[in-house]
């Protein structure tokens, strides 16, 4: 029987999704599967992008450990694509690689001002509040009054964050820093703004109705934002979504509001316009222009011209990819280029062995159903694509181990995540919670491979 020597690079639900479904479609070839992930925990933006008070969508980790325990994937963590493995590392030990590294980074909003002092990304700040090992262990939380710009979920997961009171988010897996920053933080405001209407909003009714259920916080809306031209009537009678989120805006605009200690504020038809500074050079204002519907399903400009005074603010507009060594790179849009998954140099001509799946596909968009079908159709060309794989010189499965290891290369594996794992739950039980995460890398290193490698070990106590 043929052998499929396949690396994956990314252990986030793209990269696992891929994996399995492989595993379950392959039957012609005797399929091993190495998965390559820079952080020393696998999982990505369900571990690292996704607010700690969402233990429902965090239930999806559920069904990705599964996969990783079924004992057919070898997990090598803490492992840096470009630096610690090399795509001609790849090549000699492999006959093909899927790179489902995501879109980490923030897109830009190109207005003037927006790299002022107390301007941040929202993929930066979210990485912070869910303990990602390489950013800073501190935020900058002084402003009183803070603008969020975009109008999708995580739009709404920065702002939530944000004005909830932090004694709130004591049941989750909050890491210590990030509760001790919030509680510091003097946040009265919070406003949310958004080019379109309401009814063009990108986030879910159940995002929506999540921010509604703060404790202490209002939910201010304008008026004005809801007096509803044909296209949106007619997608609130031929939408359910839509429908239920009119339902839930018209619920708040009957609230009675004014003695809540802190404020969430919805803006629509607002188009960014300048990041004004302050007497020091830092944010100290957000200038923006009404909008109104265009009769097209767009916007257009009105030409009022309207500002708010804000301390800090934060770009929620979406995601962008990152470029790998070796590998091309769409710079407008922030993918590898791709036909089907199948990776194209820049001439459109296939490279051979090389392919994509997830977010670094087709960009930052889809939910986990469209992570599953877009994996299935890259798999479909790995399997037909077989005169076309590379032949490795070291296909043996100690060799990749090997060359990790002559290269000081301190990785973790399958079972030092359930190391780190049931460590993290042990520190949170004390306490009442499901976990408290683990931070800083070198810990997580400590806590992975605190026995000897291959075997299960019990969990590290805590100090």
């Amino acid at each position: 029987m043929t052998k499929l020597r396949l690396a994956i690079v990314g252990a986030g639900p793209a990269g696992i999704y891929a994996a399995d479904i492989l595993l379950k479609a392959e039957k012609q070839f005797d399929v091993s599967i190495d998965l390559f992930e820079q952080l020393p925990a696998p999982y990505g933006l369900v571990r690292y992008g996704v607010a700690p008070d969402h233990p429902r969508i965090k239930g999806i980790i559920t069904a990705l450990r599964e996969v990783l325990d079924s004992g057919a994937i070898r997990l090598f963590g803490n492992v840096l694509y470009g630096r610690d493995i090399t795509l001609d590392d790849l090549k000699k030990h492999y006959n093909a690689v899927i790179f489902s590294t995501g879109s980490i980074r923030d897109a830009d909003l190109k207005v003037p001002g927006i790299d002022l002092p107390g301007s941040y990304g929202a993929a930066e700040f979210v990485s912070w509040f869910d303990g990602h090992p390489d950013v800073p262990r501190d935020w900058p939380l002084e402003a009183k009054e803070i603008v969020v710009v975009g109008n999708g979920n995580v739009a709404l997961d920065v702002a939530r964050m944000l004005a909830k009171h932090p004694e709130d988010l004591l049941p989750t897996e909050i890491p210590a820093n990030v509760y001790d920053g919030l509680k510091a933080s003097p946040v009265t405001d919070v406003h949310v703004f958004g080019r379109r209407g309401p009814m063009q909003v990108k986030f879910t009714p159940l995002e929506l109705r999540e921010l509604g259920e703060l404790r202490d916080v209002d939910m201010i809306v304008d008026d004005e934002d809801f007096d509803y031209d044909e296209g949106a009537r007619t997608a609130i009678a031929t939408n359910k979504q839509v429908m239920v989120i009119d339902r839930i805006f018209t619920q708040w605009r009957s609230r009675e509001t004014g003695a809540a200690s802190r404020r969430l504020h919805l803006h629509f038809f607002s188009k960014p316009v300048e990041v004004v500074a302050d007497e020091n050079g830092t944010v100290g204002a957000f200038r923006f222009e009404r909008t109104e519907p265009d009769g097209q399903g767009g916007v257009r400009g009105t030409g009022k011209i309207r500002e708010i005074p804000a301390q800090a603010i934060y770009r929620a507009v979406g995601y962008f990819g990152s470029p790998l060594d070796g590998i091309p790179f769409d710079e407008k849009r922030g993918v590898i280029p791709n036909r089907e998954g199948q990776v194209l140099d820049d001439e459109d001509q296939q490279v051979h062995g090389v392919y994509a799946t997830g977010w670094i596909k087709r960009g930052p968009v889809g939910l986990i159903g469209h992570t599953k079908s877009d994996a299935m159709e890259t798999i479909k060309h790995v399997i037909n694509d077989q005169p076309n794989w590379w032949t490795p010189t070291h296909p043996e499965e100690e060799a990749v181990t090997e060359l990790l290891a002559s290269r000081g290369v301190e990785f973790t594996n399958l079972d030092g995540w359930h190391n780190l794992d049931a460590h993290e739950l042990a520190l949170g039980e004390p306490e009442g919670r499901v976990r408290i995460k683990v931070v800083a890398r070198d810990e997580m290193v400590s806590v992975s491979n605190a026995t000897t490698r291959g075997r299960h070990a019990l969990p590290v106590p805590a100090e």
